[in-house]
This record gives C-alpha cells, structure tokens and sequence, in this order.
C-alpha cells in the first residue's frame, strides 16, 4: 500500500479530486472507461421517470410494481450525479454498486438470460475501473500491482 506521504501532493488537500497529477493518457481512458455506463445510467433513470409503455411492461415483467418505477429512477439518477461530481464520485460508485447490485439479484430471480445477469457486473466493474484511472486515494486504497 502507497503510504500517504509517498504520494505527490498527499495531505494538501484530501478532499478534491486528484485528476491533475495523473497523465493525460490516464484520465482520458478514465473518462471513456466511466463515461459509457453512465451515459445509460442517465438515460435509463430519465426513462423510468418519463415512463414509456416499454420500460412499464419490462418492469412489470421483472417482477416489479408500475408505482415503483419513478422511485427507482430517482435514486438511479441521485446515485449517477454523485458519482459525477469529485468529492462525492466514491459515494456515487458505492450507491451505484448496490443499485448494480440489485439488477444482478432481479435477473437471477427471473432466470433471464446470461447477458442480462453480467451486464450489469460489467457496468459496475467500468465504474469501479474508470474511477480508480483518476483518484489517487483510491488507488492508494485499493493497490493494484503485478509481483
């Protein structure tokens, strides 16, 4: 584990984002990495609070009640603003997994298929990646290193 004091800029300021000291290489993929599943993120809460005929019957077919849907988008968006924003992106992620989390228990449930159960383990692990690409404190928190 990278001690604190090993790390550049450690200790000036622990709350902000450290997306400056990492390459430019390094943030971009970071970006594309968290980029993609939050665009689907965004545009699947915006659906459920919109509630279209389509997203209504799949959900009904998961298993769940139609007065559900608007809840369930809000706090899809809330959790994806979070991780959005740098101080609160670790928030974010957390929420996120668990709402992923949720996704992967449903699909089981219903016995769909295996795309349907991996896709959102997928999304978590782009999340989880992405973010890690650009915050030093995570990366400090979670070392990973070829031995």
């Amino acid at each position: 584990m990278i001690a604190a004091s090993t790390m550049p800029n450690a200790g000036t300021n622990p709350m902000h984002s450290t997306e400056s000291l990492i390459s430019s290489k390094r943030l971009w993929a970071s970006r594309v990495m968290s980029g993609l599943p939050v665009l689907f993120l965004l545009v699947d809460g915006g659906m459920k609070l919109v509630k279209p005929a389509v997203v209504v019957e799949a959900t009904k077919q998961l298993g769940y009640l139609e007065s559900a849907i608007v809840g369930i988008g809000v706090v899809l968006l809330i959790s994806t603003f979070l991780y959005l924003i740098p101080r609160t992106a670790i928030l974010g992620a957390i929420l996120l997994t668990g709402y992923l989390g949720g996704a992967v228990a449903t699909h089981v449930r219903v016995s769909a298929v295996l795309f349907n159960i991996i896709f959102p383990v997928i999304f978590g692990v782009l999340l989880w990646g992405g973010l890690w690409l650009r915050d030093r404190r995570l990366q400090a928190l979670i070392p990973l290193r070829a031995q």
